[in-house]
């Protein structure tokens, strides 16, 4: 049996996967079982934020590994710790808890809000805002924070107490907060499941406004817009705020699973012995991996990635066959005259690997992609987009 036959055979069908295997991959090129070279315009969907097989974090994972697989959190690990380290001194947070995926770090969110708020204001005061439009994960509670009905189909009855407004409406995200007893407000400062759609700044600085005037704490969705993705190490930092909970997870890992959930000083306390835990979270492995990708990340690699986004937009805002370009940094959608689907099958076809959001083609190359890798990808998907139907 084939690879593919195999996989139908044994593997919940949950996926929708493409028609290719691939067998090995060297930074932002991967190769098929049939011999075929594609260049990898999606990183995992934000994943290998270095590519694949990167030199740096191969050696980081692979010397942990020759020393200590796992322990878990009954005891003290170094790459644990150096990773919480790096990320509150670059962020200015106070705490980090570590666990496996978003979906896990937007749990711990949540409960770090809901006892914040629980013992500051009173029980009923549970409910996170959310966005229309957003996701959050694939877990009841997260499912329950994603804005998007279709995702709640089959499902029911979701965990209570959530409520979404419409994105960049102050006014609804006013009235909610006046209204429902808030325990946090959480938000996606680049919707990417939800088509790549940026909030803007005058709702993003609402949003920080209300959340600090009413003594709510502000939840910024790092888990795609994070760790480089946007041009800024977090998404939030191009807005000028400092949010009081932040989760993220994909690139962090660089390839390994691993999420984080950092606290500001306002809720650095809020979980005590016993609150929340996770087997795997803090895994040596993976934060020495992570602790890999943090450490390059700084303002001049970040300049390079601003660039290379500026480069994409000027590149496909105006071509032929495409109706627009949305997104932040390297986190793009494309709006094309053809389907979304049809448009990423002939890339496939013709060597480009791209992914959808709702209606776009959706774009998430590797941060350090060579700029001649990224123009040859470019010019592939503009002539494709330029094809009549």
């Amino acid at each position: 049996m084939s690879i593919t036959a195999i996989d139908k055979e044994y593997v919940a069908g949950t996926y929708g996967r493409f028609p290719v295997e691939l067998v090995a991959g060297k930074g932002s090129i991967f190769t098929g079982s049939d011999g075929k070279r594609y260049i990898d315009m999606g990183s995992g969907i934000g994943v290998t934020a270095f590519g694949s097989a990167d030199d740096a974090w191969l050696a980081a994972v692979t010397a942990q590994l020759n020393k200590l697989q796992h322990t878990s959190n009954l005891y003290y690990t170094e790459p644990c710790a150096m990773l919480a380290k790096a990320l509150c001194e670059k962020t200015g947070m106070k705490k980090v808890f570590f666990s496996n995926s978003g979906a896990e770090a937007n749990e711990c969110a949540i409960k770090v809000a809901r006892k914040y708020s629980a013992e500051k204001k009173g029980d009923d005061h549970y409910t996170i805002i959310t966005l229309v439009n957003s996701f959050h994960g694939r877990t009841l509670t997260t499912l329950s924070a994603t804005g998007q009905d279709h995702f709640h189909k089959l499902f029911n009855p979701l965990t209570p107490g959530f409520v979404s407004v419409e994105a960049n409406n102050v006014a609804a995200l006013t009235e909610a907060v006046a209204t429902c007893k808030p325990a946090g407000i959480l938000f996606e400062v680049v919707q990417g499941e939800g088509g790549v759609l940026p909030l803007t700044a005058e709702f993003v600085n609402a949003a920080a406004r209300l959340a600090a005037d009413n003594d709510i704490p502000l939840m910024v969705d790092e888990v795609q817009t994070g760790n480089g993705r946007t041009g800024k190490l977090y998404g939030y930092m191009h807005f000028g705020i400092h949010p009081d909970i932040v989760s993220t997870a994909k690139g962090l890992g660089g390839g390994l699973p691993i999420g984080a959930t950092m606290m500001s000083e306002k809720v650095q306390n809020v979980l005590a012995s016993g609150d929340h835990g996770s087997t795997y979270g803090g895994n040596p492995v993976c934060c020495a991996g992570a602790l890999s990708v943090i450490d390059r990340l700084d303002d001049a690699f970040l300049a390079e990635v601003q660039t290379k986004s500026e480069y994409v937009f000027s590149a496909l805002n105006g071509a032929k066959g495409i109706k627009g370009v949305s997104g932040l940094g390297l986190m793009i959608g494309i709006k094309t005259v053809r389907p979304a689907k049809e448009v990423v099958m002939e890339c496939m076809e013709q060597g480009v690997l791209c992914l959808t959001a709702k209606d776009k083609v959706r774009l998430l190359p590797a941060l350090n992609i060579p700029m001649d890798t990224l123009k040859e990808a470019i010019n592939v998907i503009k002539s494709v987009c330029a094809k009549e139907e």
